[in-house]
């Protein structure tokens, strides 16, 4: 279809709820999205394109095709939304590399030898299926320190066909494993310590602590001193896995807290799991800088939690999403419990809606290479200044004291990097008085001229000109570069009151802040340094020599190496008026030295 038909189509459909796929031309879904009113929402894509971000325009690029479905209510186009997402993975929708949701511990008791093993899925197979606990890491965890407690085997022996086959492994000499592949161990003591496992994972570690309490008292009664020592160490490792709440009855955490955060280049949605008011676990997703954070959370809180298989009875937010009060009657419709998602505005709650944002900064943060950085300030200031990201930005500056030895800079930043090799400095020529306006009209006139003539190190136009200065600077720049038949972006550089630039501004006075977005406002400020030293340091060196050398050039007898010797040996011009014959005597013949004396004390003669 044509971008018109596109275009007319979506102004063709019904004021209703509902899901829309857009497809390419090869039929693929490339992205599918709900709406209120379908169209309201699918119009907007094929209307006003200027206003679209990049990657949305991307997007409606590629769109060939696109089919709608109506729903009978919010709520069904919620779920439908949901499950088209999972079904496509569509390119354009931010997805969740992992959605396999958590593992599960299994054990089945009518098993001689019954062991607990790590599965991704509840099987109806007769045996009893724990958890979820977390990730896969924290389910080994849960499963390993219940091992490790009650020292049940951890080895790939099969039992009973390798009981007394072979010595026993290094978990027996570790202590971490009562030695169960050996002749005369008792299966009946097994299952009771396996037993007691399944109980650990029930959450019932109290009445697993009661009982082997009891056991070590009794040990202690019949003078089993060892047996009761053994159970005492038991019972202090199953009281320490019950304080550290690894084992949870069933649920993965009674709250998850929600953070996001992003680079210039990276955003991450980060989810902290919460248990009792302890930490268990955090996962997060990395992807990049999205059009709407709200609209990017929203879609991967839906997909996460969905495809987990439960969720917790709370979740914090740190900001408020679309569709909350739906999707909490969808979780609690598939999982049968209601979960309440809510942005916290007081208390612990904000700090921990906090602690996972700065999680979330931190993941994100790891991943952005200085590349990726360079690009996503970039991408923003062209996304502030209406225009494509700046490639090469050349900036200019003057500097001069009194209207004296006045010069001016051109520095030049490329991708982002100062690019020194094509930085340039000018000398005004035929002003004596400070004139700014000219001065800035004059050096533009004078970089552009040599741009036209393709002179050596001049022949690439910037994408944006900035100017150190107001509008009024910005203005004649603009017209020096119509003098020569040019039209580039300029922009002057608004200083705060501690010298910082905190604005750009149009030739034609529209001032557009830049200090609400940090990485944006270094790097102007960067570059308005860099210009401001570069400019500083060129007309430092043209008074240096005017005022060190320039008196003493005009002194006969004083000579290149004569000149040296003398700032050598008194460090400034001051120091050598000041000197005595005789000490200049000591330095130069003495027809030199009398001239320089005579020339620092004509007044005094």
């Amino acid at each position: 279809m044509t971008f018109d038909e596109l275009k007319e189509k979506a102004l063709s459909l019904p004021y209703a709820p509902g899901v829309y796929i857009m497809r390419n031309r090869d039929d693929k879904v490339i992205y599918v999205g709900k709406a209120k009113k379908l169209k309201n929402r699918v119009s907007q894509y094929f209307q006003n394109t200027a206003s679209h971000t990049p990657k949305t325009k991307l997007m409606v690029s590629h769109i060939d095709h696109f089919d709608v479905i109506v729903a009978a209510s919010e709520f069904e186009a919620l779920v439908l939304e949901c499950s088209l997402i999972k079904r496509y993975s569509p390119k354009y929708n931010i997805l969740l590399k992992d959605d396999k949701g958590y593992p599960y511990l299994r054990l089945d008791m009518r098993e001689v030898y019954p062991r607990i093993t790590m599965v991704s899925k509840i099987a109806d197979d007769g045996a009893g299926y724990y958890g979820p606990f977390g990730s896969r890491g924290v389910t080994q965890d849960v499963m390993e320190a219940i091992r490790l407690t009650l020292k049940l085997p951890g080895c790939k022996k099969e039992f009973p066909r390798d009981i007394g086959k072979d010595r026993p492994c290094l978990n027996y000499h570790m202590n971490q494993c009562a030695g169960w592949c050996q002749a005369g161990k008792s299966s009946v003591e097994y299952r009771a310590l396996v037993e007691q496992a399944r109980q650990l994972l029930m959450g019932n570690y109290k009445s697993v602590a009661s009982s082997i309490r009891a056991q070590m008292l009794d040990a202690s009664e019949r003078l089993e001193f060892e047996l009761a020592a053994s159970l005492r160490d038991r019972l202090n490792a199953v009281e320490a896995l019950g304080q550290k709440q690894l084992v949870t009855a069933g649920t993965l955490a009674d709250t998850d807290v929600i953070g996001y955060a992003q680079t210039e280049a990276k955003a991450c949605f980060a989810v902290l799991h919460f248990s009792g008011g302890n930490l268990l676990d955090k996962d997060y997703e990395v992807f990049p800088v999205p059009d709407e954070k709200e609209a990017a959370v929203s879609s991967l809180i839906k997909q996460y939690y969905l495809s987990r298989g439960l969720a917790p009875g709370r979740v914090l937010l740190p900001f408020a999403i679309e569709d909350s009060d739906l999707f909490s009657q969808l979780l609690e419709q598939q999982y049968g419990r209601k979960t309440r998602l809510r942005v916290p505005q007081r208390g612990d709650n904000v700090h921990l809606v906090e602690l996972a944002c700065k999680n979330a900064y931190e993941e994100a943060l790891r991943v952005t290479s200085r590349e990726e950085k360079n690009q996503g300030t970039l991408n923003l200031l062209g996304k502030m200044l209406a225009m494509e990201p700046p490639r090469r930005i050349e900036s200019f500056d003057i500097s001069n004291i009194s209207g004296t030895d006045i010069v001016a800079s051109m520095v030049v930043f490329e991708d982002g990097k100062p690019k020194k090799k094509d930085y340039k400095r000018f000398k005004i020529e035929a002003l004596t008085n400070q004139d700014d306006y000219a001065s800035m009209g004059q050096v533009v006139r004078r970089r552009f001229s040599h741009f036209k003539a393709g002179d050596a190190g001049f022949e690439q136009a910037p994408d944006l000109l900035l100017i150190d200065g107001g509008a009024a600077h910005a203005r004649v720049a603009v017209e020096a570069l119509e003098q020569l038949g040019l039209t580039m972006r300029v922009f002057g550089m608004v200083k705060d009151d501690r010298h910082r630039t905190r604005a750009l501004i149009t030739p034609e006075g529209q001032e557009i802040a830049i200090d609400s977005n940090q990485s944006v406002f270094a790097f102007i400020g960067t570059i308005q340094e860099e210009t401001h030293r570069f400019a500083i340091t060129y007309h430092r060196q043209l008074r240096s020599r005017r005022l060190q050398y320039s008196e003493l050039d005009s002194i006969a007898g004083i000579g290149p190496k004569r000149k040296q010797a003398l700032l050598k040996k008194f460090q400034s011009l001051t120091a050598i008026s000041q000197a005595g014959l005789p000490e200049l005597e000591r330095m130069l013949p003495k027809d030199a030295a009398l001239a320089v004396y005579q020339h620092f004390h004509k007044q005094e003669d």
